[in-house]
């Protein structure tokens, strides 16, 4: 049994040539049908005639290039016309005469070059044509060989009118691919700032602290072990990465709110003071709305490593039924301003400081999911950030 599927596939894959064909025969085998002689078109009412072997050259004329309308237009068309003119002057009238307008509406679509030149000159030659007709005592009047021009010019708009959606639909593709790839990479950008960032600040706030603890070797090792773990750290979750950002990746190895104590633990070892409290239960399903949670505070606390390092550092986490709620403020000197690295040791070199695209990328993560976000120096000098989360949102 022939396998259906298969079969239009491998169709499919045939060169256009071979596929506009078909019809062409088609039509070439209905036209030496007895039953369809004089079924053609006629311009000119002249008497018909009766089948011959010039009626031949014009059904071979007229339907055998349709099978390059597709790859050849112009040179379909004017075959084409040609055929059609000798069925008309030879009053065969033949059913092949009716593939015409075909002709005309695939010029009209795929031709891409001398479109204007291909038209003014089968007009011209539609002149002549209807001239010779009525020299041949055709009893068409003016009116009626202008309707039939005004039909043929209809035919052709079709075709272009066909061409330009096609052109309008390939263009509305590239830009949705044009936005697609954009928009993939946003994303790389905002999860290699997300991972890279914070722990490649917590390795320079670790490396900076060690300089002024040469004289406390013990401190000094277990600073240059935590820079180290950093380090190490950063390279696991940058493989991790590369890996979610593969468009068939597990949403389930996103980080998540579950994991916000093990960060809170690392930017401890950091030499932030970060207190962290955590209420309600979590949302079953979450969505998305805890990875964008986890990833609000992570940047909320690279932030306070990098311009307030030292400084005491509030985390709060409320899970609610319907969304999930962080603010994260960072109390001292402000928000830019630098702390000490360690509380028994000389001041150290803050940060380098940030270009905020960090916070932009939380905002609209935030915004993708209908929540709200804002960041800010209040009233009392704490830089806070605030989220709202709206939980249970697709993942």
């Amino acid at each position: 049994m022939i396998d259906l599927r298969r079969a239009t596939e491998v169709w499919r894959r045939c060169d256009v040539v071979v596929r506009d064909l078909p019809f062409g025969l088609l039509v070439a085998a209905a036209s030496l049908l007895p039953g369809l002689h004089d079924k053609g078109t006629q311009v000119g009412d002249l008497p018909a005639r009766p089948f011959d072997g010039v009626a031949l050259v014009a059904i071979a004329l007229e339907c055998l290039p349709l099978a390059v309308r597709r790859r050849w237009p112009a040179v379909c068309l004017v075959l084409v016309s040609l055929g059609f003119a000798l069925d008309q002057l030879r009053a065969y009238h033949l059913f092949a005469s009716n593939v015409l307008p075909v002709a005309l509406i695939s010029a009209g679509a795929h031709l891409e070059r001398v479109r204007r030149v291909t038209v003014v000159l089968l007009s011209l030659a539609y002149v002549p044509l209807a001239l010779a007709l009525d020299r041949l005592g055709a009893d068409e009047r003016v009116e009626g060989y202008v309707v039939f021009y005004l039909a043929l010019a209809l035919t052709w708009g079709i075709g272009a009118w066909l061409r330009s959606t096609r052109a309008a639909e390939e263009e509305r593709r590239r830009h949705v691919a044009e936005a697609t790839r954009a928009a993939e990479r946003t994303r790389i950008a905002r999860e290699l700032h997300d991972v890279v960032t914070h722990h490649v600040t917590a390795m320079v706030v670790q490396a900076e602290a060690a300089r002024y603890l040469t004289a406390v070797p013990e401190r000094l090792d277990a600073t240059l072990n935590a820079v180290t773990d950093t380090g190490r750290r950063a390279i696991a979750d940058l493989r991790h990465m590369l890996d979610l950002l593969k468009a068939d990746h597990d949403p389930d190895g996103l980080p998540s709110a579950a994991d916000l104590h093990t960060l809170v633990e690392r930017t401890r070892r950091a030499g932030q003071p970060v207190e962290f409290a955590e209420e309600g239960s979590r949302a079953e399903p979450a969505g998305s709305a805890e990875f964008v949670a986890y990833r609000v505070v992570q940047e909320a606390l690279t932030n306070a490593l990098k311009h307030a390092h030292g400084s005491p550092t509030a985390v709060r986490v409320r899970h609610g039924e319907k969304e999930i709620s962080v603010v994260v403020s960072t109390h001292g000197p402000g928000s830019r301003a630098a702390a000490p690295a360690a509380p028994a040791a000389p001041a150290a070199p803050a940060a380098p400081g940030g270009s905020r695209r960090g916070l932009a990328g939380l905002r609209e993560r935030v915004d993708a999911l209908g929540g709200e976000f804002s960041a800010g120096r209040q009233a009392g000098g704490a830089f806070v950030v605030r989220a709202r989360v709206p939980a249970g949102g697709p993942s």
